[in-house]
C-alpha cells in the first residue's frame, strides 16, 4: 500500500480491527519512510461475476449499480451507513451462495427485494414498485396488503 502523503510503496500495518459485520478489516498503517499513518479498508469483493441482462447482453458485476438503486429506495428512511453496508454486503453473499459464474439480472433483483423487505417495508414498496414497473395504484395497494398480511400473520404466531 502507498503511502498517501510521501508515495512511498512500503508501510506497515499497526492495528486490525474486523468491522462491526465482520466482513471487513480496518487497518491503520504507518509509513516506513515518512511515519504518515492512515487507515484502510479492506473488504469482500464479488469476482468473475457476469449479470445476463433482459435485453440478453452480458456485463461484469458492479456494486454500484445496486448500491444507486438502494440509495433511491432507502432515501429519507432511517437507515445508517453502517447497516446500509451491512445490507449491501448480504445481497453479495447471498449472489455468491448461488455458486455461479453467470447470473440472470431478475435473479439480482429477487436477492435485493428480499433482503430490502426485511430491512425496510417502505424501501422494499419503492423498490418492487419500479423493479416489478407497478403499472397502477391497484398494483400498489396489493403488494401493500401482501406485505400487511404477513405482518398479521406472524403476530398471531407469536401469540
Amino acid at each position: 500500500m502507498k503511502c498517501l502523503n510521501c508515495h512511498h510503496n512500503e508501510t506497515k500495518v499497526i492495528d486490525s480491527r474486523l468491522c462491526s459485520d465482520g466482513f471487513a478489516i480496518r487497518r491503520r498503517r504507518e509509513c516506513l519512510k515518512c511515519a504518515f499513518r492512515f487507515s484502510t479498508l479492506e473488504e469482500v469483493e464479488i469476482l468473475d461475476l457476469t449479470i445476463l441482462k433482459q435485453n440478453g447482453k452480458r456485463e461484469s458485476y458492479d456494486r454500484s449499480k445496486i448500491e444507486s438503486g438502494l440509495k433511491k429506495s432507502l432515501e429519507k428512511r432511517p437507515i445508517t451507513v453502517e447497516k446500509f453496508k451491512k445490507l449491501i454486503n448480504q445481497i453479495e453473499i447471498d449472489l455468491q451462495k448461488l455458486k455461479t459464474r453467470e447470473i440472470e439480472s431478475s435473479k439480482v433483483g429477487d436477492v435485493i427485494m428480499k433482503r430490502l423487505k426485511r430491512t425496510d417495508k417502505v424501501a422494499y414498496i419503492r423498490f418492487a414498485s419500479v423493479y416489478k414497473s407497478f403499472e397502477d395504484a391497484e398494483t400498489f395497494r396489493k403488494e401493500i396488503n401482501d406485505i400487511l398480511k404477513r405482518k398479521v400473520k406472524k403476530i398471531k404466531k407469536k401469540k
